[in-house]
């Protein structure tokens, strides 16, 4: 979890990797016009995000049903968005990629080719509540390369 540009589907996908568990790219679940909206500089509002968050649900009860693994990038920006996510399933661990406004806007401004403009960066910022101790988040610093992230997440993993 974390805002625009932290590395999720970076990190997420080599964490899968490291793990050899089904990686799932949460923006995939997008629907066109959430996707559309946030093109055109819109950001999301709740009820925008609601189908979206209850799909990526169903998907992390899937994987739980069949007793299988899973990594999910989603940036999860509000404790109520994670409370959707979590369900009733105690396992679920969010890892926040945490970092500063700037190396973010950073980072979006060499990106191309994805559909979430550098202009929402401050948008979800003004959304993002960060976890709360009880909800046990491992928190990993951008800063990081993403190895290094990686190799800590395996390591408290284990």
């Amino acid at each position: 979890m974390g805002v625009s540009g932290s590395g999720k589907s970076l990190v997420g996908e080599a964490f899968a990797r490291a793990l050899n568990v089904t990686f799932v790219e949460g923006d995939a679940y997008h629907p066109a016009e959430n996707v559309a909206r946030m093109a055109a500089g819109i950001p999301l509002t709740d009820d925008d995000r609601a189908g979206w968050l209850r799909a990526l649900a169903a998907r992390i009860r899937e994987a739980e049903d069949a007793g299988t693994g899973l990594v999910m990038t989603c940036s999860a920006l509000k404790r109520s968005y994670r409370d959707v996510l979590r369900g009733d399933a105690d396992e679920v661990r969010f890892i926040f990629l945490k970092g500063p406004r700037t190396l973010l806007a950073e980072r979006l401004a060499g990106r191309s080719g994805h559909f979430m403009p550098a202009s929402l960066l401050d948008s979800q910022f003004a959304a993002l509540e960060e976890p709360t101790p009880d909800e046990r988040a491992w928190e990993c610093d951008i800063a990081e390369s993403p190895e290094d992230i990686v190799a800590a997440l395996m390591a408290r993993a284990r």
